[in-house]
């Protein structure tokens, strides 16, 4: 009974955080997304219950499907541009070099600095003027690009901004998991004459599998949500060009004179859905 007893009181902190952070938040949420909720009716507490009402608003609104598009398109780019550099970034650092630590240590950088300095540079640097960028593109004879205004560059712009924020967390992971691969392995391939192609394609990437799983899963789950960005850099627009799911929720909940918090809160738990789906893969994948 005392061992019981001292479980669960170790137990304890761990449940609470979860029930005031996790577990509150989600019910709040969805309880949001079930009821007409007005400014009016969070002081006085009586939102008429709506069921799914709210769910099929957010489904017939032209913005839907658009919305649903970017956000895929957002996603799988950036994935898979930040995995894939990620993972040569790592392969090359495993080579031990002078300076290697000081130069792993500086790609680190973008993913330490907060989101709202990085988006606020990668303004600057894509500002249709005044920008880097399109300084360099001058000096080559190229036209400047609109990558802020025009509705056909402003999602690779925002996607290229979130690849460069995201390539750390992909180099730091891989990299991690590249040390825990024995160097014997390697001694064995290359006395029977494997190539590095060969090496890599044949042994690193089939032993980093497990890794890799994660590593896309975190990433998926993190760009999903991701707001800060895209308001910072375009707010979703222009003509709703850049709009995802997520920018497209706060803009429901908080971005207008009056809040829908209940379609807003309906597109949140879409996310949510979106990300628990690729979750059970995950583990269905993991367990086979």
């Amino acid at each position: 009974m005392r061992s019981k007893v001292s479980g669960w009181a170790f137990l304890a902190p761990v449940v609470v955080y979860l029930g005031a952070f996790y577990a509150y938040p989600l019910y709040r949420n969805l309880d949001l997304s079930l009821h007409n909720y007005t400014v009016r009716a969070f002081v006085q507490g009586n939102a008429p219950f709506t069921g799914l009402g709210n769910y099929r608003t957010v489904l017939a609104e032209p913005t839907f499907w658009p919305a649903v598009w970017h956000t895929a398109v957002f996603t799988g780019v950036s994935l898979v541009f930040q995995f894939a550099i990620g993972m040569a970034l790592a392969v090359f650092f495993r080579q031990h070099f002078p300076l290697s630590a000081t130069l792993r240590a500086l790609f680190l950088v973008p993913w330490l600095l907060p989101l709202i300095v990085s988006a606020s540079t990668w303004s600057w640097m894509l500002n249709s003027d005044s920008g880097i960028v399109n300084a360099a593109l001058r000096l080559v004879g190229v036209d400047p690009v609109n990558w802020l205004t025009s509705p056909a560059w402003s999602l690779a712009s925002v996607t290229i901004a979130n690849i460069w924020i995201g390539i750390p967390f992909n180099l730091v992971v891989i990299y991690s998991g590249l040390q825990a691969i024995p160097g014997e392995i390697y001694e064995a391939a290359a006395l029977d004459g494997s190539k590095p192609w060969h090496t890599f394609w044949r042994i690193t990437f089939p032993l980093l599998r497990p890794v890799s799983a994660i590593t896309l899963l975190l990433g998926l789950i993190y760009t999903l949500k991701v707001f800060d960005i895209i308001w910072i850099m375009t707010k979703g627009g222009p003509a709703d060009a850049s709009t995802t799911l997520a920018t497209w929720s706060y803009r429901l909940s908080f971005g207008n004179l009056l809040p829908a918090f209940g379609p807003g809160a309906a597109v949140g738990n879409l996310l949510i859905i979106a990300a628990m789906v690729f979750g059970f893969v995950y583990i269905r994948t993991q367990h086979r």
